[in-house]
């Protein structure tokens, strides 16, 4: 029997859960697309909870609904992910450049925001039903544009999803290594 899915915003009592599920997602899911180096140096550094997404009820979490024959079954996160109405592009609370500031939804794009899938359930088209909710959200708090700073893991559904690379970010960590992004961006029909 297929597992049934819920999606719903992130509370800050789940921040413990939700960086372990970020470490085992980045730690197995990003190893063909990073070196060691760059996944341990990006977990210190850039990868992580964004608190200030939690706060802002912005940072979705999807868990598994148990089936209603079973009454000790609990629900479990899969995964995370989220929008931001705010300028930050990437990056979590240890992120040393954030950018907190309001954006305008007539002139500005949200910024779909650190997903990250549970190996144990990856490629069951969950990022797809992540994905469809952020932008849902977004679209309902009046954006029209959407960008993010895709992992090289990620880019491959995001550009199965409209998104278009823009441009490739070497993103700074710590004793000279970096991390490569991608620039993606989306623009809704009009």
């Amino acid at each position: 029997m297929p597992t049934r899915f819920q999606i719903r915003p992130a509370v800050a009592t789940e921040i413990p859960v939700l960086r372990g599920l970020i470490d085992s997602s980045v730690r197995q899911l990003q190893a063909q697309d990073y070196s060691p180096t760059q996944i341990e140096s990006a977990l210190r550094t850039v990868f992580g909870v964004d608190s200030q997404l939690v706060a802002d009820g912005t940072y979705l979490v999807v868990q598994t609904v148990p089936s209603e024959r079973s009454s000790s079954e609990l629900p479990v996160i899969v995964a995370c992910g989220g929008w931001s109405k705010r300028k930050t592009l990437y990056g979590g609370d240890r992120w040393r450049e954030r950018q907190d500031d309001l954006l305008d939804p007539q002139t500005d794009a949200a910024k779909i925001r650190a997903f990250f899938i549970h190996p144990d359930w990856a490629r069951r088209g969950i990022g797809t039903l992540l994905l469809d909710a952020c932008e849902s959200a977004a679209r309902a708090a009046g954006f029209t544009r959407f960008e993010m700073g895709a992992t090289l893991t990620g880019m491959k559904l995001f550009q199965q999803r409209g998104y278009v690379a823009v441009e490739r970010l070497e993103i700074p960590l710590e004793a000279g290594i970096t991390l490569p992004i991608v620039h993606m961006v989306k623009e809704e029909p009009r």
